[in-house]
């Protein structure tokens, strides 16, 4: 289950930031605070990473299938230009955005706008993913969402990649990598050194 930030006494513009593994449901929280917002008559928009063609070209999507239109960008600055009534940014695959981004939501939390950006906190290396250890810092709140190992049930935290090659950025599904707990990310890279 999902818990909503408490805001209650929150009177400027704010950070959260939604982090966890692949298939964790990041996008699908996101996408959830932001229909909300929507329902409430705030003026929403969405961004993503112009690299993300994964799903649609224009719009982020959950692995349930659950999407927004969003406006893909390559540059964390085009964030800035944003409509005078705008209250709500939504940020998908923020770990893929520049070094820029982090204090591109500080300017739009100042302009008193809610920032709410989701990506992976780590890489299929289980080190910290671009710039989201700096989201994750600034942020006035913090989610992280779990997915389930698919090789013991428990709680999964890790990326495992499935497929070779060592570039940091392999755009991929379910092909490439898949949930794991701590213990069985770790024997599946003891496995690969044997």
């Amino acid at each position: 289950m999902f818990l909503e930030p408490h805001f209650k006494g929150q009177r400027s513009g704010w950070i959260e930031v939604i982090c966890g593994c692949m298939f964790s449901g990041k996008t699908e929280e996101l996408i959830r605070r932001l229909k909300r917002a929507k329902i409430a008559a705030l003026k929403v928009e969405v961004f993503k990473p112009r690299l993300d063609t994964r799903y649609d070209e224009t719009s982020i999507v959950s692995h349930d299938t659950s999407s927004l239109l969003a406006i893909p960008v390559e540059d964390s600055s085009k964030l800035l230009r944003l409509g005078d009534d705008t209250t709500v940014v939504g940020i998908d695959e923020a770990q893929f955005f520049d070094d820029g981004l982090p204090e591109v939501c500080q300017q739009l939390a100042q302009r008193g706008i809610r920032v709410i950006a989701a990506g992976l906190d780590m890489d299929y290396r289980g080190m910290p993913f671009g710039v989201m250890p700096n989201l994750l810092a600034i942020a006035e709140y913090v989610t992280k969402v779990h997915a389930i190992c698919v090789h013991c049930g428990n709680l999964a935290t890790h990326s495992y990649r499935l497929a070779e090659g060592d570039s940091v950025v392999l755009l991929g599904e379910k092909e490439q990598y898949e949930p794991r707990c701590r213990s069985c990310y770790a024997q599946g890279n003891i496995l690969r050194l044997v």
